[in-house]
């Protein structure tokens, strides 16, 4: 009767562990995949140029592997650090998974030379007075008392979208202001070719399309 027991009561240790391990699995698969900045800049490279393309702020064209070009994040990430009260952005990367989510989206994510990606850092958009162009042959303002940046009307558009569509999607910060005014240039600029082309390649990768954009 004793080994009876024993091996009776296994055999439910043995289920039960069996159960919790089942369930533990069905959890993990129903989660999100975690998405990393740092590992998908492979995916968007790959997937969404391929080829090369056009910096966002200058229009230059570039080819693949130019060293001279990175990405630019739209909605900038130091922005999001602060509503987040994650620290700093190494940091964030270690203790946010909601950081790295958000980090990672690319569609607030466009192509743009170092340089000028450098320096319009986390200003913010507006309208600028006068034609004082920050770099020779790049249609791009900047106002660093004021900290504000105007970028070409070409793409003013596709930065209003990328911009309200990062506040929609994780809650994001926008001051009235400049919603206000991202909201008239989605309205002014509709999305041309490329910015369809974007969305879709960043969708096909992604699983969701930027709603801004139709």
């Amino acid at each position: 009767l004793e080994s009876f027991l024993t091996d009776t009561m296994k055999t439910r240790n043995l289920l039960l562990a069996l159960l919790i391990l089942a369930l533990w699995a069905a959890t993990a698969c129903s989660r999100p995949p975690q998405r990393n900045y740092l590992d998908s800049l492979r995916s968007y490279w790959q997937g969404v140029y391929p080829n090369g393309g056009e910096t966002l702020y200058c229009g230059r064209k570039f080819r693949p592997f130019d060293r001279s070009v990175n990405v630019e994040h739209v909605y900038p990430m130091s922005w999001v650090t602060k509503k987040l009260r994650c620290g700093k952005r190494e940091q964030c990367r270690h203790n946010s998974p909601r950081f790295n989510l958000i980090e990672s989206d690319m569609h607030n994510m466009y192509p743009a030379r170092k340089d000028v990606n450098q320096t319009r850092g986390a200003m913010a958009f507006g309208i600028i007075e006068g034609e004082n162009h920050k770099y020779r042959g790049c249609d791009f303002e900047v106002d660093f008392r004021k900290r504000r940046v105007e970028p070409r009307p070409e793409v003013r558009g596709r930065i209003a979208r990328a911009m309200l569509y990062m506040s929609d999607e994780y809650g994001l910060d926008i001051y009235r202001k400049q919603r206000k005014m991202l909201e008239k240039w989605n309205r002014q600029f509709p999305p041309d070719a490329e910015e369809k082309r974007h969305n879709r390649a960043v969708a096909r990768i992604q699983g969701k399309p930027n709603p801004y954009i139709r």
